[in-house]
């Protein structure tokens, strides 16, 4: 199921999936940053994001690559629950109808895409790939003891700025919906900077560290996957509330428990409950779970008690070739034997 997008093949629509209200994308992405982006082309821009992509647009193939990536985390944070954010290539939604609803789901997939394009424009920019910006020299302070500022601090509020010019861009209805997806994509946002580290080298004769150079610096992305997928098991459930302002009817949110802790900034909101995908579903975009492999031994969602919905599973035997029986050889290789394994794998009836 997670795989159906890979051989996507078209970058301009990577911009529509993320730009567009119900998170859409046609066939896209296998030659991403290979071709130059031609603002007017790309379907579903509103009149903001046309004037910065074409003030921007050396920066574009980065913002594709953040909403790639986002995506691609997506998969793997979700790849041992029923909905494993299961993309496909035969319509223009990539997700199908699974995003309409304002879920946990759609909650996360905001938070992630917007993450992910502050951080591939962040990391892009350090490197040095475009002229329009860089490292961060604002908000460096005094240095600590034993080291001194150095290096490329990574400028995440321009990476920031950018993925809020565009994902922001189409969420200014008055609506309950265009709440909580700004929400979720300033959240999205808020977890690299709150993640953002120091990274130090040591300077010195035979490495001893008698000076050291320090600059700020990003996590790993499948850090920013694991805290968003932490917020996600956490999302607050909130509720719509109407009341009219000056410019007409207004759509809020507010927590539906007020005996828990109203969500900040950091965590991420929905409003309508998940199906629960077991079975496939057209209207709701469930694909079910039949012939998912499961973990026999697990009693977590990934468990085959769970993941197959009570339905019971299938097992058969698969064969592997595997390398073993290793050896190093001074100097300096190593040679193995390739010897054949037997797995049980268990799938969902």
């Amino acid at each position: 199921f997670a795989k159906h997008m890979l051989g996507l093949t078209c970058l301009s629509s990577l911009f529509f999936f993320f730009f567009s209200r119900s998170l859409a994308i046609g066939h896209q992405y296998s030659s991403l940053g290979t071709q130059p982006i031609l603002c007017g082309s790309i379907p579903g821009l509103v009149p903001k994001q046309l004037r910065f992509c074409r003030n921007y647009v050396e920066i574009m193939p980065s913002v594709a690559e953040g909403v790639k990536i986002g995506i691609q985390e997506c998969q793997h944070q979700f790849r041992g629950r029923r909905w494993n954010c299961t993309t496909v290539n035969d319509s223009l939604a990539i997700f199908g109808p699974v995003l309409d609803k304002a879920t946990r789901e759609s909650a996360f997939v905001h938070a992630i895409a917007s993450a992910g394009v502050a951080f591939a424009v962040t990391r892009s920019c350090a490197e040095g790939s475009a002229t329009i910006c860089g490292c961060d020299t604002r908000h460096k302070g005094s240095p600590g003891e034993g080291w001194k500022w150095g290096g490329c601090s990574e400028d995440v509020e321009f990476g920031s700025m950018v993925s809020r010019e565009f994902a922001d861009a189409r969420e200014n209805r008055p609506d309950a919906r265009s709440a909580m997806n700004r929400h979720n994509n300033e959240a999205g946002r808020t977890s690299i900077i709150e993640l953002m580290h120091l990274k130090c080298k040591c300077h010195g004769l035979s490495g001893s560290c008698e000076v050291k150079t320090c600059w700020w610096s990003q996590p790993d992305f499948r850090v920013i996957g694991d805290y968003l997928k932490d917020k996600y098991d956490s999302a607050s459930e909130m509720v719509v509330e109407k009341h009219r302002e000056s410019r007409g009817w207004v759509e809020t949110l507010r927590p539906k428990y007020n005996f828990f802790k109203a969500p900040t900034e950091k965590d991420l909101v929905y409003y309508e409950n998940s199906p629960n995908f077991c079975e496939p579903n057209p209207e709701t975009g469930s694909f079910g779970t039949r012939d998912r492999i499961c973990n026999v031994t697990s009693h977590g969602i990934d468990g085959c008690d769970l993941l197959c919905c009570g339905r019971g599973h299938n097992t058969r035997t698969e064969k592997r070739k595997e390398k073993c029986h290793c050896i190093f050889h001074w100097c300096c290789y190593v040679r193995c034997q390739e010897c054949i394994r037997v797995y049980d794998v268990h799938t969902c009836k």
